[in-house]
This record gives structure tokens, sequence and C-alpha cells, in this order.
């Protein structure tokens, strides 16, 4: 992983690659150059990769405090369950918002219909931070069909907004603060104003070639940008981005699948884990164990 800034202010993230379960990933969140944006802690690109038959996508139940998780597919499906009692289809282009609160353990996997015959896995899962006050409240879990997501287009410029506000659009995902995250699809040629209203953003290139001004954004590199300043998005060729944003929550200490403001509430946490202190999902007995 490394980070430059550029003589357009802007600050460019490489991520590092990593695997989670045989899935291979590229994770620019958190950086040691950047800790956050807005309340976005964590954000994990969940690569392309094609599963044969009986194969798939099998994460274990693990614990989460202080945070919510957000997961959004472009392609295949992932089964949600919690300990809450949820078990939800996920498809692309719809919502899977889990907020952990005080304690919340879940499982992700290739769904059974998919595992049986193979299938294609490629999105994105971010995390993003409570308010202080609201770290330790009760956890929750929604889930929001594609349909329900607001969306425009005009001039070869696709937005869906994924949650939060911006674009003059609002998703119903209830984030706990000003939060901007924004899919965006722009044919060749076409260009987007990315407007100053919300004081931390950053984009991240999925596909294709774009500009911002005139400088060339990295394909799968975060690109934050700075406070305050308008600037032009343009594709060179058809592009995929994602833009994310809002107001920063402050500094949050992340231990494994545990974020906090106080270090404290993640060594309780930590010591519930290891002693089989926390809430089960219905029906799973395999889980991930606490790292040494």
């Amino acid at each position: 992983m490394s980070a430059n800034r550029n003589a357009t202010g802007l600050l460019l993230i490489r991520p590092r690659q990593e695997d989670i379960g045989g899935q291979p990933i590229l994770r620019p969140l958190p950086s040691a150059k950047c800790r956050n944006v807005g309340p976005f802690v964590f954000f994990d690109h969940i690569l392309e990769q094609d599963y044969p038959p009986s194969r798939g996508l099998n994460i274990d139940q693990h614990p989460h405090i202080g945070m919510s998780t957000l997961t959004y597919l472009f392609e295949g499906q992932l089964q949600h369950k919690d300990s809450l009692g949820s078990d939800q289809l996920v498809k692309p282009g719809e919502v899977s918002w889990m907020t952990a609160g005080r304690a919340v353990a879940h499982v992700e996997r290739t769904p059974a219909a998919l595992r049986q015959r193979g299938s294609r896995l490629h999105g994105l899962q971010v995390w993003l931070a409570l308010p202080e006050t609201e770290e330790q409240g009760e956890p929750s879990y929604s889930h929001y069909i594609a349909d329900s997501l607001p969306h425009s287009e005009a001039m070869g410029v696709q937005i869906r907004l994924i949650a939060g506000k911006g674009f003059c659009l609002q998703s119903p995902v209830p984030v706990r603060s000003p939060t901007l995250y924004a899919e965006l699809r722009l044919a060749a040629g076409a260009s987007l104003a990315i407007a100053a209203e919300h004081p931390q953003r950053a984009l991240y290139l999925i596909d294709g070639d774009a500009l911002l001004d005139d400088q060339a954004l990295p394909l799968r590199g975060l690109a934050v940008l700075p406070e305050g300043e308008t600037f032009t998005l343009s594709a060179c060729g058809e592009s995929h981005l994602v833009l994310i944003g809002g107001q920063s929550l402050g500094p949050r200490r992340i231990d494994w699948n545990f974020v906090a403001s106080d270090p404290a509430l993640i060594e309780q946490a930590r010591e519930r884990w290891k002693n089989h202190d926390w809430p089960k999902v219905p029906g799973e007995t395999a889980r991930i164990e606490l790292p040494r």
C-alpha cells in the first residue's frame, strides 16, 4: 500500500491486496496516510472471482462492534445471516446494511443454489463508524432492493445513491451521520461536477479511464479530494466509479473486526469473543477465532 499527494492536492492511495477465505480483495482504507474519509473507516473492493461448481465464498461467524457494514454487489449473490435472526439473500444493486452497535455476529456466504452450479462474485464492502453516542447501541439489520435506491440519468451520466445524500438525491439507508456514497457510471466523453457538498470526499475508479480536472485517476486506487473544492470528473472511455464521503466522526481504533473510539471497548469485545460470550447466529456453529 502506498500514498502520495500530487500537484493538484489529490491524495492518491494504492490499495493493498488481501485474501479473505480465498476471495481476493483490494483495501485502500484504512491506510497510513488516510485513516478515514468521512465516516468510512474501511473499504474493501471484492475483486472479480469465478467460483466453479461446489465452491464459493464462506465467511463463518465473526463479531463486530461500533460500526455499520454496507455490502453492495455488482455481480453474484451473498447470503447474509446474523445474530439478530436475519437471513437475507443479497443481489446485485441491493444494499445489505448491518449496524453492529455493542455486539453482533454474522455469516456471509455464497448461497446454496449458486454454489451448486458455480458463480461469479464482484462488489464492495465498506465499514462506517458510528457516532460515539451510538457505538454501544442496539444492533440492527436492514436490506434495500435496487429499485428503492434513488438514481438519475442525464447526458451520459448515471448516478445511483447507495447511502446518504448527494446530487439532489437521498438514499433510504439509515446512516447515522452525514454521508455520501454514490455509484457513478459515465459514458465516454461525459462529465460530472463533483461539488464540495460534503467536507471529505474520495473517488475510486473501478473500471475505465477518467480524469479529475486534468489529473488521471488511478485505476482501482483511491483519490482523496481536498476539502472545499469543486472538481470536474470526465470520462475518457466508459467508466465505473464510486464516490464516498461525509463528515468525519473523529479518530477510531480498528482491531480485527472491532471499531471504537475507546480502546477499552475493543479489549472488552476481544475478551467476550474469546470466551464465547457473544450473540450467536441461529443454526451456525463454525466461527472465526480471535487472531493472536
